[in-house]
């Protein structure tokens, strides 16, 4: 058998959030050799692939703030054996989760029209936006999650243990001083 065949698929996937996790993943630096050994990148950022079928891990960042989230959460769980919470935001809505306290029209009110020189300003709208959802949910309000990376954003040390661990086929030991948050 190929080389090849023995690697896991590995996608990454991004919802509402910073992309700061996957600016984090990107700190792995040298390592990213060393996964190239077993694992092959599927439908993510980094490889430009915006289509997925069968990866056999999918990290995802982001929480859920509108429809095409949703959309988009339900087919990568679909499409992924494993599916990883990555970072704050995918485990508890995070920073765009700090909306949950007011009404949807009135954030859009204060962004839109109430700030200086915004007055009149007209709030976006049309079929081709996304609803936005009354609150930001975490991912595993709607999806089964199969492990967690805590972090905002999770450090590359707690990537490179979170997929030697997967790749063991063992559970992840995520240190202590690698849950942070920056």
């Amino acid at each position: 058998m190929a080389r090849e065949e023995h690697k896991l698929r590995l996608a990454t996937c991004s919802l509402a959030g910073c992309f700061g996790c996957h600016m984090s993943f990107l700190d792995i630096d040298e390592w990213l050799f060393e996964l190239d050994k077993f694992f092959t990148f599927d439908r993510s950022p980094f490889t430009d692939i915006k289509t997925l079928e069968n990866a056999d891990v999918g990290l995802i960042e982001g929480g859920l703030c509108n429809q095409e989230n949703i959309e988009v959460l339900l087919d990568f769980r679909k499409n992924c054996k494993l599916l990883v919470s990555v970072g704050a935001c995918a485990i508890n809505g995070g920073v765009p989760a700090l909306r949950n306290g007011f009404p949807v029209e009135d954030c859009l009110l204060e962004v839109y029209q109430n700030g200086v020189g915004l007055q009149g300003t007209v709030i976006p709208s049309g079929k081709e936006l996304p609803s936005l959802l009354p609150k930001v949910l975490p991912v595993h309000e709607l999806v089964k999650v199969d492990y967690f990376l805590p972090g905002c954003p999770p450090p590359a040390e707690a990537f490179i243990e979170l997929l030697c661990a997967i790749r063991d086929n063992r559970a992840p030991e995520i240190a202590y001083e690698h849950r942070r948050f920056d």
